[in-house]
């Protein structure tokens, strides 16, 4: 240790900046939170308290405080025969824990020593004693509780029995009682098993959120199959990509669909409105299926559904979640939450998206009505916060960048956000801000509706721990605790080596018990790399590796740090950035490749690459006469046909060189801000009504102006600036937009002349007002 501190000395005159840099932090990041102070003392004295009196001679020191400028201190004073150590530490740090854990080191450092074999390194001392190692492993993760065994179409079909009249699914007018869901997914079931669909098989699911969809999602369980979501928003290779690694046995999909999806050979689809396909259902058995009539028979440990999420090597991976993860999944939240029969839940988010299995079997497994959310209701908070009230809907569940924008609609119209009847709002997907909840508990009481925060990778199956939100935090701004594990999972927080860390220290996430995932479908070496051996749990027991950094709080509950890795969240979306960068690299005239998630306005997260041209093509020619912005925007197309709509970045940058750190890692704090007027036209408006479009362009995307001709997207916007820009031109021009409009017209001079085509523009609402709901008719 001397040799290295007297080899570090030449550094001793290097500023802070410079060291800050060679770390890698951001401007805002501390270079170091904490002081070990060691002080040698020859002097013979006893304690800290003689080591400040021994230059006052004369004086008797009564008592004495030192001060820190940082939130943690120890001080050790070696008077060699004895150690002192003296800590100091700001809230919520407890001094009291801290000394512990040095106490504990101590002991345990001394053991070593004392037993010292020559195969015990100094990392592997222990810093928890025995009670705190038994606290973090085992007190805060007695979850284990007896749950049903059995599978998601029993209990449906129990469900059934018990209210067959009651209302099971609404939609755009139509209703489903739950008979008659019952007796619609009989009837697809069977045509299912006649083209070979069971047990361990798989069924492509590619349709438009709706009343049928649902139809088909319970159509697949019965069978036995399980169900792969494709949105057909989808690029076309992204979907060819899936039908080929997850090998369904057909395609079931709708006419609107079907024309979009690319055609694969020996791959049957089954468009279930057809009028074959319909002809076909009238004429099959509507009861319940007998178990002899599957191809074999339905466990719970079948696959369920398999739902595909970004990976980092350039193409998305399938999770196989079972039957017996979501039973036991709702069970855990009968300990917490009392979901019934007179619930009202909404279907609100993409079925490619694991928070739609909550959202669906929250209410039928309940016997409450589910609302299936049109797709252009989704995108409009203002027309959401309607339905929700006309609806009546109790159950709402939201990513936090979804009720971000519903708070601000329940700001425009307070008289119609006071006539919600929401009991619970349950947020997953993304960190929680506390601090952008003070406008809603300023107008909403705490407990009505109740508000809690949900976390779980896809691999656990939708979620596994909760944290209650309440109006009056102990830190009322910043990112809200992910909580603590629900019934039968366990939650470890380990460092390098796979041992607890102490509370308040950073650890990796890792998630053991009932609610883990088979894996990842056909690729056994990556399941092996995330799902490894528990060493806490029973011989053969499996662990999952989430990613995740985090941090025990004092009374056991889950802080969200973090990622270890490249994983971002962005809008709710979970995102590889290799996978971005992947398609960016295998551009032709792309050499090198980088993707960053940068929050320039604070609340919006947007996805920024940065490309070096291939010194081939430059030599060639091809990319040299490309400018910056021809090159950006031919990368954007080309990544926009591979890769879903989120994942796309909203701006792509040229760069002459990568910025590199000394240690040769890529500096992502010198990567440059993207200037979203480089893909500006200029081309100024001629009309009125084009000039306030330009207007209402520049303020969303917060640029001091914007051509006629340049597109929404190109300069930076995404879709939840677009739900923005069409509640702002419903506001100021008094016309309803559909937000799929600004997807298919997304410039100036397009949106102005839909607008100029409307015969019939609808007047913007100057209030949102609540509409008695028709009255049902007998049957």
């Amino acid at each position: 240790m001397q040799k290295q501190l007297a080899d570090l000395l030449v550094h001793e005159h290097a500023p802070l900046t410079l060291a800050q840099q060679a770390a890698g932090l951001p401007a805002q990041t501390p270079l170091f939170t904490s002081l070990l102070n060691f002080r040698h003392n020859t002097a013979g004295s006893t304690g800290p308290d003689d080591v400040m009196s021994g230059a006052l001679e004369g004086v008797e020191l009564l008592s004495a405080h030192e001060r820190s400028n940082y939130p943690l201190t120890v001080s050790v004073d070696d008077s060699g025969s004895r150690f002192d150590v003296v800590v100091q530490a700001a809230s919520p740090l407890s001094p009291q824990a801290v000394t512990g854990l040095i106490h504990a080191a101590a002991a345990n450092l001394v053991t070593a020593l004392e037993e010292e074999t020559g195969a015990t390194g100094l990392h592997e001392v222990q810093v928890l004693d025995e009670t705190d190692e038994r606290q973090l492993l085992t007190r805060w993760n007695d979850t284990a509780h007896e749950v049903p065994v059995t599978t998601l179409p029993r209990l449906f079909a129990d469900q059934v029995g018990r209210t067959p009249d009651a209302v099971a699914v609404t939609f755009e007018g139509t209703e489903l009682s739950y008979a008659e869901l019952d007796a619609r997914t009989n009837r697809l079931a069977r045509l299912l098993i006649s083209r070979g669909v069971g047990p361990e098989s798989v069924v492509a699911v590619s349709m438009e959120r709706s009343a049928d969809l649902v139809v088909a999602l319970l159509a697949v369980l019965k069978t036995g199959g399980a169900y792969v979501p494709v949105d057909p928003e989808y690029p076309a290779d992204r979907i060819a990509y899936m039908f080929g690694d997850a090998r369904p046995v057909l395609v079931l999909t709708s006419r609107s669909a079907a024309g979009g999806l690319p055609v694969v050979a020996d791959l049957e689809r089954v468009v279930v409105d057809e009028p074959q396909t319909v002809s076909t259902l009238a004429g099959l058995d509507a009861g319940e299926l007998a178990e002899t009539e599957r191809r074999c028979a339905l466990l719970p440990d079948h696959p369920a559904y398999v739902i595909y999420t970004s990976g980092s090597t350039g193409n998305p991976k399938g999770v196989a979640v079972p039957h017996r993860n979501v039973v036991q999944l709702f069970e855990a939240a009968k300990s917490r939450y009392d979901f019934g029969a007179d619930d009202v839940w909404t279907w609100f988010h993409s079925f490619s998206f694991d928070f739609s299995v909550w959202e669906m079997w929250g209410a039928l497994l309940h016997g409450g009505r589910l609302v299936v959310v049109p797709h252009g209701i989704s995108r409009s908070p203002g027309g959401f916060l309607d339905l929700l009230v006309r609806e009546r809907v109790t159950v709402l569940n939201q990513t936090p960048s979804a009720f971000y924008q519903l708070v601000q609609a329940d700001a425009e119209a307070p008289d119609l956000g006071s006539r919600l009847a929401l009991r619970f709002v349950i947020f997953g997907g993304e960190a929680l801000d506390h601090g952008r909840l003070t406008e809603w508990f300023a107008r909403h009481p705490e407990d009505a509706p109740a508000l809690v925060n949900m976390y779980a990778p896809t691999e656990t199956t939708v979620v596994c721990t909760a944290y209650p939100v309440s109006a009056r935090e102990e830190e009322s701004t910043g990112v809200l605790p992910i909580g603590s594990p629900m019934w039968n999972t366990r939650a470890y927080v380990l460092d390098d080596s796979l041992r607890p860390v102490p509370v308040g220290v950073a650890g990796e996430l890792y998630l053991a018990g009932a609610q883990l995932s088979r894996g990842y479908t056909h690729r056994p070496g990556l399941t092996a790399e995330r799902f490894v051996a528990c060493p806490f749990g029973a011989a053969g027991e499996r662990m999952y590796r989430t990613g995740d950094v985090v941090r025990r709080r004092a009374d056991g509950h889950l802080d969200y740090v973090g990622r270890a890795d490249d994983q971002v969240k962005v809008r709710g979306f979970r995102i590889e950035l290799g996978e971005i960068e992947a398609v960016l690299a295998s551009h032709p005239l792309v050499g090198q490749a980088a993707v960053v998630v940068r929050e320039d306005t604070p609340g919006d997260k947007r996805i920024v690459g940065y490309v070096v041209a291939d010194p081939t093509a430059e030599n060639s020619g091809a990319a040299a006469d490309l400018s910056a912005s021809a090159l950006s925007a031919a990368v954007r197309g080309y990544v926009r046909e591979r890769l879903p709509d989120h994942m796309v970045p909203s701006a792509v940058m040229r760069l002459d060189v990568l910025p590199l750190t000394v240690n040769g890692k890529l500096d992502r704090r010198a990567l440059p801000a993207p200037d979203y007027r480089v893909a500006g036209s200029n081309r100024a408006p001629s009309t009125p009504r084009e000039k306030e479009l330009c207007d209402l362009f520049a303020e969303v995307l917060g640029l001091p102006e914007v051509g006629v001709d340049d597109s929404f997207f190109d300069l930076g916007g995404h879709s939840l600036l677009a739900t923005r820009l069409v509640s702002r031109i419903r506001t100021a021009l008094g016309a309803e937009l559909p937000i799929r409009t600004l997807f298919e017209a997304p410039t100036v001079a397009g949106l102005a002349s839909r607008l100029e085509a409307q015969t019939n523009t609808k007047r913007a609402r100057p209030a949102l007002r609540p509409r008695p709901r028709p009255m049902q008719e007998e049957n």
